[in-house]
């Protein structure tokens, strides 16, 4: 399942991060890949320096957890640390999936995987990140803001960057449940549900769907 999810930094959020990121170092992205991820990628990440890092933490995780859709589609249980990377002329990330077990201290499961989109898409050409999918390969190139969420096990790639700069916040997800085809149909099951307590609360149908949805994740939730 790919999901957008628009607008999750506003204006003043993208502002703050870019003035934060103006200065900043960045190096080889290789190295934070494994092994097969390293033959294919190329790319810059910005270099570890805790207090930067912290406050562009704070002001990115400010808009994923009161996301809606995000806790929906996502059901998070753990969320990584982000990371920023950019990718200039020339660059680009082939065919990979995630590393399944991440974390340097507390180690988890990778089940979900987020990009959000720092620069305008009219600002560079190319960058387009690919996901394959059962139904062909999906291209993603949002708005500076919007992010996309999919499974982590999914095959994708960043086409090559021929102009301008692309940049994104990149993190991994552990979701309660770690199955994408039960993810997708709760999180369906989820969108009418909300709708139908907003519409109309009292009704059977509304407790039916309510009572379902509550009691497929007490099922298959893992805690």
């Amino acid at each position: 399942m790919l999901i957008e999810i628009p607008k999750l930094l506003n204006s003043a959020q993208l502002e703050k991060i870019h003035e934060l990121l103006e200065r900043a170092e960045f190096q080889d992205g290789k190295l934070t890949a494994g092994m097969a991820a390293s033959k294919v990628k190329n790319n810059e990440e910005l270099a570890l320096n805790p207090e930067l890092l912290q406050r562009l933490y704070r002001v990115v995780m400010a808009s994923v957890g009161h996301s809606s859709v995000f806790r929906s589609a996502v059901l998070p249980a753990k969320v990584a640390d982000f990371i920023f990377a950019r990718y200039q002329p020339g660059m680009r990330y082939g065919d990979h999936v995630d590393d399944p077990i991440m974390g340097q201290g507390p180690r988890f499961r990778s089940d979900v995987s987020m990009t959000i989109f720092l620069n305008p898409p009219e600002s560079y050409e190319g960058g387009e990140l690919i996901i394959r999918t059962p139904f062909g390969d999906q291209e993603v190139k949002l708005a500076a803001g919007h992010a996309v969420v999919y499974p982590s096990a999914s095959v994708h790639r960043v086409a090559e960057v021929t102009r301008g700069e692309r940049m994104v916040a990149l993190t991994w997800i552990q979701s309660f449940v770690r199955d994408a085809a039960k993810r997708e149909l709760l999180y369906e099951l989820d969108q009418s549900r909300e709708h139908l307590l907003r519409t109309d609360p009292e009704s059977d149908v509304t407790k039916n769907v309510d009572r379902s949805y509550v009691n497929l994740l007490r099922m298959w939730a893992e805690v």
